[in-house]
């Protein structure tokens, strides 16, 4: 394999490493949202219980 092969296929395998990178990094950015937003859910429905400690406690079943 000569230089400029070589040269192209190591800047081919930048670009992609670096692609993936910034897929990952946006990734993690959308997870940290949606964990934030189920945090927020929780803290609602912590509020939820304390006004209505009985709601959701139990379950009525009936054979």
């Amino acid at each position: 394999m000569d230089i400029p092969e070589l040269s192209m296929a190591l800047s081919a395998s930048r670009i992609q490493q670096d692609w993936g990178t910034a897929m990952l990094a946006n990734n993690l950015d959308a997870m940290a949202e949606v964990g934030n937003t189920i945090e927020e859910l929780m803290d609602v429905s912590a509020l939820e219980r304390s006004v209505n400690p009985n709601l959701g406690g139990t379950i009525d079943v009936r054979l």
